[in-house]
């Protein structure tokens, strides 16, 4: 399982420089973004490296989930009482029904937002400094965590795993 780490950089010379060491090391392209001030991410960092990223998916994935929890208790509550007649088919169709809707309406409301790095981190992006992403394996990390630390990068105390990876 991966999980998400950030570093903070100085410049973007030195954030170039760690990814340059990364990739030396094997560390895949997709497992790497670089977070930035928008005229800094626009005009200097490489789109390869961009992290564009919104609360898109962990969204969709949490609407899916509460949906689906209030979709069955709603179809059991009506299995419950036979007047609404409700059958275990009924039940399950319900929490589908409301599973997809928790999962469209929230995917949308997180399509708006950006992602958590982005927000936890907002003054030191607005103050130019570059935010290095990576996404490592847990067995991988202390390895790569000694050589960001020696290119300069500073550990923030972020670490979340990545969604689907």
């Amino acid at each position: 399982m991966k999980t998400k780490h950030v570093y903070l950089m100085r410049d973007l010379k030195t954030a170039e420089n760690a990814v340059s060491i990364l990739r030396a090391d094997g560390v895949p392209e997709n497992d790497i973004a670089l977070v930035a001030r928008a005229d800094i991410e626009m005009a200097q960092v490489s789109d390869d490296y961009r992290n564009a990223s919104t609360d898109f998916m962990p969204a969709a994935m949490r609407g899916a989930l509460g949906g689906g929890v209030a979709g069955t208790v709603a179809g059991l509550i009506g299995v419950a009482i036979p007047a609404i007649g409700i059958t275990v088919a009924g039940v399950a169709a319900i929490a589908v029904a409301a599973a997809a809707t928790g999962a469209w309406a929230s995917a949308l409301m997180g399509s708006a937002l950006p992602d958590p790095i982005r927000r936890m981190f907002e003054e030191e992006i607005a103050n130019g400094r570059i935010l290095l992403v990576i996404d490592a394996d847990d067995e991988n990390y202390s390895l790569i965590q000694q050589r960001l630390i020696a290119a300069g990068g500073e550990p923030m105390a972020f670490t979340e795993p990545t969604a689907l990876g």
